[in-house]
C-alpha cells in the first residue's frame, strides 16, 4: 500500500530537486508542467503540479516516519549536505511521544518532517520544544 499525495508547485524544478533529496529517491517520470515520485520507503507517490499560485497553509506540516535515530541522522545529513535549511530535535516530548526529527520546508513553503519515535509518552508536548516555545512557528505538533 502506498500513499498517494498530489502538491501543486510553482518551480517545478526546484520541488524536484528537493523531493529528490528528501525522498532519497528520483522522480519516474518528469515534464515540463508534472513530475511523479513512486517511493517503496516510505511508500508514496509523490505528483508535483507546475501552477502559477499555490496556497499552502500555515498551520499545515507534512512527515515521513522513519525506523530508527540513526535513519532521522542520515536524512538530517542528507538535507544538509544539499544545503537545505534544517532544523533538528533531539528527545523532544510532541504528539504523546518522545522523539527524533529533522524539518525541512520545501519551495513552496511545506513543512516537512522526518522523525522517528523512541517511546510513548502520557505528556503531549514539552513546552520547552522550540516549536511549543516559538508563537512564531505554528507548523509543529504544539498548534494543534
Amino acid at each position: 500500500m502506498k500513499t498517494h499525495l498530489n502538491l501543486s508547485t510553482a518551480n517545478l524544478q526546484k520541488s524536484v530537486d528537493f523531493y529528490s533529496v528528501l525522498l532519497n529517491a528520483q522522480p519516474v517520470k518528469h515534464y515540463d508542467d508534472y513530475a511523479l515520485f513512486v517511493s517503496e520507503d516510505p511508500g508514496l507517490e509523490l505528483a508535483l503540479d507546475r501552477t502559477a499560485a499555490v496556497h499552502v497553509s500555515e498551520s499545515a506540516h507534512y512527515g515521513v516516519a522513519v525506523e530508527s535515530a540513526k535513519d532521522v541522522d542520515e536524512a538530517a545529513a542528507r538535507l544538509q549536505m544539499a544545503d537545505l535549511t534544517t532544523d533538528v530535535e533531539l528527545d523532544d516530548v510532541c504528539c504523546y511521544a518522545r522523539q527524533n526529527k529533522v524539518w525541512t520546508t520545501d519551495p513552496d513553503g511545506r513543512r516537512w518532517e522526518i522523525y522517528t519515535v523512541l517511546e510513548e509518552t502520557e505528556i503531549r508536548n514539552d513546552a520547552t520544544m522550540k516549536c511549543c516555545a516559538d508563537p512564531e512557528q505554528p507548523n509543529g505538533c504544539c498548534a494543534a
